[in-house]
């Protein structure tokens, strides 16, 4: 059965991934690599990755497969689980 998304979980699996090795996440702990972007104000940006509109489905699909969405994205596809990515979406989301 499908869990509802969860910020809190979010937060949790953005340390699993690894998510802070490249990107600046507001209230994660990490290395901070300007690789990726900054994800401060993610939940108010109209897109994401310059592609596809900012929704949580859309989110929740990049999340998982980033190279389907955008082959020349350095965004790797880490195996990020169903749960986990709308869990991940929701934190984000927040981000105001």
């Amino acid at each position: 059965a499908r869990l509802p998304a969860d910020a809190a979980r979010g937060k949790s699996a953005l340390h699993q991934y690894g998510c802070a090795t490249c990107h600046r996440i507001p209230g994660i702990v990490g290395a901070n690599a300007p690789v990726g972007p900054p994800l401060e104000g993610i939940g108010a940006r109209g897109f994401i990755a310059g592609v596809l509109p900012n929704t949580p489905e859309n989110m929740v699909r990049w999340l998982r497969h980033p190279q389907g969405v955008s082959p020349r994205s350095a965004m790797p596809d880490l195996g990020v689980s169903d749960q986990d990515a709308r869990d991940i979406a929701a934190f984000l989301a927040g981000l105001k």
